[in-house]
């Protein structure tokens, strides 16, 4: 692995990021700039923590911090996806829900990947 953009888990979480951003961009005011602001940034995060928790990967406790805290971020962004749905159901959050919720098992089982077999 050469670079952070060679992991699935980024190049997924980049991918929903970039299509939670111009579904947001859609949503109705107020939420667009409220519910729609805040998953925005809830899911660039996840991308984000991935990025620099492989900037640190040769510490392998900082690596494993900043995946925890990319699955934080991927909780948040899931919470404010439902929640979305269930005000604007026709508008196809229930994918970006189901997506998340794949992610956050594939984000999951790296971690335990890395706390079990990285060597630093």
């Amino acid at each position: 692995m050469k670079s952070y953009k060679d992991l699935e888990i980024y190049m997924q979480a980049f991918d929903l990021a970039v299509r939670i951003y111009f579904m947001t961009i859609k949503l109705p005011n107020p939420d667009k700039f409220e519910t729609g602001s805040q998953i925005r940034r809830s899911s660039q995060s996840i991308k984000d923590n991935i990025v620099e928790g492989y900037g640190r990967r040769r510490y392998k406790a900082d690596f494993i911090k900043f995946l925890v805290y990319s699955h934080a971020s991927l909780l948040e962004s899931t919470s404010q996806a439902e929640f979305i749905n269930a005000i604007h159901p026709e508008t196809g959050w229930k994918e970006i829900v189901e997506e998340l919720n794949k992610l956050g098992v594939k984000l999951s089982n790296f971690i335990i990947y890395v706390e079990t077999n990285w060597k630093t």
